[in-house]
């Protein structure tokens, strides 16, 4: 069974164009223009997310949370693009062994909807128990226009 839901976890990250296998390297963490202004996206120009139930340090977003928000990981320092403060930048482990980037101390994820770059589906999601925000370059939530 714990097979057959890997499996199948795997095939919907995959159909999102994420890579469940996790990160091959450091994650970069750039700043994409949208029509909500400036916000954090990954080497790709995939948006990047915080949840509002974690806390800086610390994610609780596990099991089918993640696989909505799968976060983004990276095996080494994470690389800060043009415009992102790299003093900003950091890490957590999850319970899965992995490194979690962070930005300001909060946990970053994907949205499984966001199907190209420069999608913003995730943008003021409430799901899994609190709000979904794109983050800003100083590290805050963005509130849409």
């Amino acid at each position: 069974m714990k097979m057959l839901m890997n499996a199948t976890l795997a095939a919907i990250t995959l159909v999102a164009g994420l890579s469940i296998a996790g990160a091959a390297g450091p994650a970069m963490v750039t700043v994409q223009e949208s029509s909500l202004g400036a916000h954090l996206a990954d080497g790709q120009g995939r948006s990047l997310y915080l949840f509002k139930a974690d806390e800086p340090g610390k994610s609780t977003c596990f099991d089918a949370c993640a696989t909505a928000w799968p976060p983004l990981t990276s095996d080494g320092e994470p690389q800060a693009g043009a415009g992102v403060n790299a003093g900003a930048l950091g890490s957590l482990k999850r319970p899965d062994g992995t490194m979690q980037v962070t930005y300001n101390g909060w946990p970053l994820y994907y949205f499984i909807k966001d199907k190209a770059p420069g999608d913003t589906m995730g943008q003021d999601v409430n799901g899994f128990g609190a709000e979904w925000y794109l983050v800003t370059p100083g590290g805050k939530e963005v509130h849409s226009k």
